[in-house]
């Protein structure tokens, strides 16, 4: 039987919530991370949405493959379905990864935004990222609160992203100060 593999390249990476055997960095080629995904339930609403990551066509992305045991495959397929599907704006697709501290590859599979659907927001402005991040908050809590966790997990892989602390210093300027 082949490994299963789940490749993460948003919060997945650091908070999966399913159980794995291994994980490690991993790169997909063909696609990147973007924020061009309206969130309408996790970290916004239809009313006032949010702006999470997904994979969008073109360049690559470094982020985290996850092999899963064999008896725990259905469980975690169901588990990211909830997770991920809950509006179906991703694409189910099983892709394959550069596994980076082994060399190797696997096929992993990835969620993949549908440019198709009406969530998809395409390739927006700074200014209008920034706004809808720093207002967003949905069911998962605060738009604010997930780019800050991107932005620590990636310096953490040692995969600074230039553009995206950028970004997080714009939100910030825009969140209300507490105290």
């Amino acid at each position: 039987m082949n490994d299963f593999w789940v490749f993460g390249y948003g919060s997945l990476m650091w908070r999966p919530g399913f159980a794995f055997e291994h994980r490690e960095p991993a790169r997909l080629y063909g696609y990147h991370r973007a924020f061009c995904v309206y969130s309408h339930v996790h970290r916004g609403t239809p009313e006032r949405p949010g702006l999470v990551f997904g994979l969008d066509a073109g360049g690559s992305c470094k982020g985290m493959a996850f092999r899963i045991a064999p008896d725990r495959v259905d469980e975690v397929r169901d588990y990211l379905r909830g997770r991920e599907q809950v509006t179906m704006v991703y694409r189910e697709e099983v892709k394959r990864v550069r596994l980076l501290h082994t060399g190797g590859e696997a096929q992993a599979l990835c969620y993949v935004v549908d440019r198709a659907h009406g969530q998809y927001a395409g390739a927006l402005s700074f200014e209008d990222q920034v706004r809808l991040i720093a207002e967003g908050e949905g069911q998962s809590g605060r738009n604010s609160d997930y780019l800050h966790g991107m932005v620590q997990h990636l310096d953490e892989m040692g995969t600074h992203d230039e553009g995206l602390t950028r970004l997080w210093r714009a939100v910030q300027e825009r969140l209300p100060r507490s105290g």
